[in-house]
This record gives C-alpha cells, sequence and structure tokens, in this order.
C-alpha cells in the first residue's frame, strides 16, 4: 500500500483555515473559492518557499491574518449566489490574483469531472508526489455521504492506498472547514450527477 499526506498548516487546533470564521456574509456561506486560494498560497508559502504567495509572514499565521488575507482574496473569487461552479471561473480569479500581485511561475489548468475515474487517480497521486495540492470543486452528489461536500471548493491534501473489500482502493485525504476528511476516491469522483466538477492541477515553474 502506498501513502502521501503533505504536510499542511495548522492554524490554532484549526487543520488549516475555517470557512465558519467570516462574519461577512458572503464569505461566510459562499467563499469556499476564494479560501482554497488562500490556503494553497499560504501551503505555497509554508512548503514551497514563496513567500510572495501571501500579504504577511506565513511563520507567524493566525487566525485574523487568515480572515484578512480572505477579505483580500474575495474580490478576485467573489462568492454569489450559485457558487464559483466552473473550473474556468476559478481559475480565471486566481490567475487575476497571481498577475495582480506580481506571482510568477505558477500555473493552474483544469481537469474535468466527467473524465473517467482512473484518470482523475493518476491526476491526484502525481500532483501530491510532486509537493502539490490539488484544488477541487464538487457539485452534487447522488450518495448523501457526502452531501457536506456539496456545491464546495476546497484542498485534496493526500492520499493512501487502502486494502478493502473491493480491492486495493484509493482514498483522498481532504481539507476544509478546519478539518480533515478522508473520502473513497472512486465513489466521490464518480457523483451520479450530469453537471460536474473536477479538479485544478497546478503547476509551478522549477
Amino acid at each position: 500500500m502506498s501513502r502521501n499526506e503533505l504536510p499542511y498548516f495548522n492554524i490554532g487546533r484549526s487543520y488549516g483555515g475555517n470557512q465558519n470564521w467570516f462574519l461577512d456574509f458572503w464569505m461566510h456561506i459562499g467563499g469556499c473559492g476564494a479560501l482554497t486560494m488562500c490556503d494553497l498560497m499560504i501551503y505555497m508559502a509554508m512548503h514551497r518557499a514563496r513567500p510572495e504567495c501571501v500579504p504577511f509572514d506565513a511563520a507567524q499565521l493566525r487566525r485574523r491574518e487568515y480572515v484578512r488575507f480572505g477579505m483580500q482574496m474575495k474580490p478576485y473569487l467573489r462568492p454569489r449566489e450559485t457558487g464559483i461552479k466552473d473550473l474556468e471561473t476559478f481559475i480565471g480569479g486566481a490567475e487575476d490574483y497571481l498577475r495582480s500581485s506580481g506571482i510568477e511561475g505558477i500555473t493552474l489548468e483544469g481537469f474535468s469531472g466527467e473524465q473517467p475515474y482512473e484518470e482523475a487517480k493518476q491526476v491526484l497521486k502525481h500532483q501530491i508526489d510532486a509537493g502539490m495540492p490539488v484544488p477541487m470543486l464538487m457539485l452534487n452528489h447522488k450518495k448523501k455521504e457526502f452531501s457536506f461536500f456539496e456545491w464546495h471548493w476546497f484542498l485534496l491534501v493526500g492520499y493512501e492506498d487502502r486494502e478493502t473489500a473491493d480491492g486495493q482502493t484509493l482514498y483522498a485525504k481532504a481539507a476544509t472547514y478546519g478539518r480533515a476528511h478522508w473520502l473513497r476516491f472512486d465513489r466521490f469522483w464518480d457523483t451520479g450527477e450530469e453537471e460536474r466538477g473536477g479538479l485544478v492541477i497546478v503547476d509551478v515553474d522549477r
């Protein structure tokens, strides 16, 4: 069995940031896209030696800096009634943030949720093995066990192959709302819905 978990970040007892910290109405109910980008940038600053990705000292990250950063990200990945419901909108807003902040050498590419599971599995493993979190958008899902993740952006930060009754099965580690969640990735990827989200492949110039 193989397993790889990225060294993420904590804010107090919170595993990453938490959308519930925001008093701003729209960020509280729909800021997941903006905060996923914040979490990615914090990871880049802390673990990929890219301090320019955040407007503060990542080593001194606290809840108030996180909330302030989220509000700075809000104009680029603006919460809206329908949510940021496609990869292109997220990538466009993320690229606007990178450009306006003078951050170079980071590119983003969409991987549609309509692609086969086996390809998604390889993308996830490749990105984690390369030391890169994977932003993911989940829209609706037929399985109620995944209802917490519906219409939501978050980061995948690890994977593990586990032995199950179905044979060796990949589980993905998601970070959102200040917690880590292990999800059986084949069932998670196959939403059973026509409208799907997908992954964002992040690449960094060497």
